[in-house]
């Protein structure tokens, strides 16, 4: 039997659960989100980059986590689908961003106000969903190498390097692990990228946000591309700084994508928002 906790958790707190209403948006608005990122970071930059640098330690864990010779397939694997949960370890960047809109107090802090949010049990709840992901594409990327390669490890990183870019299943491998990483990819996009920041400013529940998530991207599948681009490249980039990178890529996307869902989602009266809203 489905428990009242768990009705709020998808339905939220009944005073916002109708559907956001979702605009049209263009290149602009993806330009003025980055800029308004750009700004966020430069005015917040010290917090900013002392959250930012858990996104190179968790890569370099990562990294070193795959040196041991049974998981260097992993390897590539484990970096790109850091992304999958990206968002959620974003969203108290998204949080500084809207207390800064609201004229709030910005000390670092505040970025832990989350854990204030009568949307935590919803948020928490689509982060696990990405957690899932992130854990379905590992076990899928697995069973591709050892379907093309069999189930021996690679012995170190120059057998394993030769074995991709020197074979027919290298090559194979990397055509098809790409493109079942883009569906993993473009599902988490769908259900985060407007899901999580709806849910700091309004109680809707998590089967609202999801869904209004999702509509966004399809009532804007062109401009929603570009942005799920912008990101990939960017993160890309941070990567190949050896990850320290992402202590500004990933600050500079959260705060983007908080001002990129205030151009998608009309916005609403005060009093209807998180109770939050106003500490």
């Amino acid at each position: 039997m489905t428990s009242i906790s768990d009705f709020h958790i998808m339905k939220g707190g009944g005073r916002t659960a109708a559907m956001p209403v979702i605009r049209h948006i263009g290149l602009r608005d993806l330009k003025e989100s980055l800029a308004q990122g750009i700004d966020d970071f430069w005015a917040m930059p010290s917090q900013l980059v002392f959250i930012g640098l858990l996104y190179p330690i968790v890569g370099i864990i990562l990294g070193v986590a795959t040196s041991d010779k049974n998981v260097l397939q992993l390897l590539y694997p484990l970096l790109s689908g850091f992304a999958l949960v990206g968002p959620i370890l974003a969203i108290g960047l998204y949080e500084m961003s809207r207390r800064r809109e609201a004229g709030l107090d910005t000390s670092w802090g505040h970025a832990f106000e989350i854990f204030h949010s009568p949307s935590l049990p919803a948020i928490l709840a689509i982060g696990f969903m990405l957690l899932a992901l992130f854990v379905g594409w590992l076990m899928t990327a697995e069973a591709l190498y050892e379907e093309l390669f069999g189930p021996k490890a690679p012995a170190n990183y120059m057998h394993f390097i030769r074995g991709i870019f020197a074979s027919e299943q290298g090559r194979a491998l990397m055509i098809q692990g790409n493109l079942i990483g883009a569906v993993f990819a473009i599902v988490a996009f769908s259900i985060s990228v407007i899901s999580l920041p709806l849910l700091l400013d309004r109680d809707v529940g998590a089967g609202v946000a999801i869904k209004t998530s999702v509509m966004a991207v399809a009532k804007n599948p062109v401009i929603m591309a570009i942005w799920g681009l912008i990101v990939a490249l960017m993160l890309a980039l941070g990567m190949a700084i050896l990850f320290f990178g992402l202590a500004i890529a990933m600050p500079v996307l959260a705060h983007a994508t908080w001002h990129l869902y205030r151009h998608v989602i009309e916005p609403i009266p005060f009093d209807q928002c998180n109770p939050h809203r106003a500490a």
